[in-house]
């Protein structure tokens, strides 16, 4: 009809909250648009890490290559990755790491000098930006530790006497659609809310035992009996797995319709799991962020020089050009 609107106005709702785990609620929007924050936080978001490996002396046991590898995966705090400028649409530098805009030089040097073995970290790297480190990783509770070894980073590489690591290394900004060691999610997943509803008339025709052994055909500890009333209670919903275990059990004793478990289409529920190079909740925002600038470049698919000059590329494909 003409005039109607269709948008929906989805809501958030923050359970738990921390450096490197976040997990929420979004409602009222439905799974592509979950879905696609999904695939954003994990391949969009840009970080910034190692990219080009220069290296002036390696007597250790692993090739350059391999170091090389190595010293990428490693992650670095890139708050101010949204900021920096991609190397390859920088016009102040020729990309060779001698620029503020779009990199960050890395510099290591270490040498083995006794009988002990050298462990050679990313504690060892030397960043030419204080705002641009590798990830430290350390419990809090772990740092007054007796062990020298828990405050060392990520191992590189080990050394023994004599051996030597010399290197320059610069990093760059990059989404983890470009490759993997920009993706700043360890992990991103989000599930339907379960709404379940067991029907009580037919739960009380249950014996005890059949109860118990109906709730212990669940895998997972959704369900559980109250010692007192001895009425079978639902005690955490989100842990249900849409195994239908507990369906097809109810059907094997007779007793179809037990318990009905819905998937609220409109509901979700998200973990956001983050490697350290930008905090959970700030990569969250800044997926959103993303999101939306691809929307507006749907908005602007009509006019197609606006939409060149402002998305480039995308709003091309995004017109199917």
């Amino acid at each position: 009809m003409e005039g109607v609107s269709y948008a929906r106005m989805p809501r958030v709702k923050i359970r738990e909250l921390k450096d490197d785990y976040a997990k929420f609620e979004l409602r009222d929007t439905d799974a592509s648009i979950a879905n696609a924050l999904r695939r954003v936080m994990i391949a969009e978001v840009p970080t910034i890490a190692i990219d080009l490996v220069e290296i002036e002396t390696n007597s250790s046991v692993l090739n350059d290559e391999f170091l090389a590898h190595r010293l990428g995966l490693i992650p670095l705090t890139s708050e101010r990755a949204m900021s920096m400028r991609f190397s390859r649409d920088c016009d102040a530098c020729d990309g060779d790491g001698q620029c503020e805009f779009c990199s960050v030089e890395f510099h290591l040097r270490v040498k083995c000098m006794t009988d002990q073995t050298l462990d050679v970290t990313s504690k060892d790297l030397i960043s030419s930006d204080h705002t641009v480190t590798p990830v430290d990783f350390n419990d809090s509770s772990l740092i007054q530790s007796s062990d020298v070894n828990t405050n060392r980073g990520i191992i590189i590489v080990k050394l023994r006497r004599g051996q030597e690591l010399k290197l320059r290394a610069i990093a760059r900004k990059g989404i983890g659609k470009d490759h993997a060691k920009w993706s700043p999610a360890a992990t991103v997943t989000f599930m339907y809310e379960p709404e379940i509803h067991i029907n009580e008339d037919l739960m009380e025709s249950l014996t005890l035992e059949e109860k118990k052994e109906w709730v212990e055909s669940s895998p997972t500890h959704v369900f559980d009996i109250d010692v007192v009333t001895q009425q079978v209670t639902v005690v955490d919903p989100e842990a249900y797995t849409y195994d239908d275990e507990v369906i097809k059990k109810a059907e094997a004793m007779g007793k179809p319709g037990l318990v009905e478990i819905n998937a609220k289409q409109d509901s979700f529920i998200f973990t956001v799991e983050s490697t350290g190079a930008v905090k959970a909740s700030q990569l969250v925002l800044n997926a959103i962020e993303i999101l939306k600038t691809k929307l507006d470049a749907v908005r602007l698919s009509e006019d197609t020089v606006e939409a060149d000059d402002q998305f480039g590329e995308l709003g091309a494909h995004l017109r199917g050009g």
